[in-house]
């Protein structure tokens, strides 16, 4: 049987405890998950690319040679197809959620019929946590301990020096 690799996009900035729920139990069903941290020109991200990088390797110590990486700007079912990638492990936290990756997935469905998306809900803990909802509350000097990886916590507080 061939192994089979999927893909966790995203642009993780910064990975949350919920991001990482979702990395583990992809880790469990499938042999390979790349990490895709999209390169978004539309947004201003927070953390470089490497620094995103190293917050999941830290957080994620045990996967090793099962969890790769890779920088991604176009079509993931491209990327998908250039990594002999078969599987798109997204996160749902919300109906929002649901109705974006619904029109997502089906798009993908039909640009690579061969490639499928693999939905996750959220752990109940995390449901309401986000990348962007825990900058803003790290900006206003809150505390984020248990939403994020401590490492995350710590480089929050030295981007927003509080």
């Amino acid at each position: 049987m061939n192994p089979v690799t999927a893909v966790y996009p995203g642009t993780f900035d910064p990975i949350t405890n919920g991001h990482l729920d979702i990395l583990e139990r992809a880790l469990r069903l499938f042999d390979n998950v790349i990490v895709t941290i999209a390169v978004n020109q539309r947004k201003a991200p927070l953390f470089t690319p490497e620094e995103r990088i190293q917050f999941i390797r830290d957080a994620m110590p045990n996967a090793k040679d099962r969890l790769k990486f890779e920088l991604f700007d176009g079509l993931l079912v491209d990327f998908c197809r250039a990594h002999n990638a078969t599987v798109i492990v997204r996160g749902l936290r919300a109906l929002a959620d649901f109705e974006y990756e619904f029109q997502f997935s089906h798009m993908n469905r039909r640009l690579a019929p061969g490639i499928d998306s693999v939905f996750f809900m959220t752990d109940e803990r995390n449901h309401y946590v986000s990348s962007s909802l825990v900058k803003e509350v790290a900006s206003f000097g809150g505390d984020v301990t248990g939403l994020v990886p401590p490492a995350v916590v710590a480089a929050l507080k030295a981007k927003y020096k509080r």
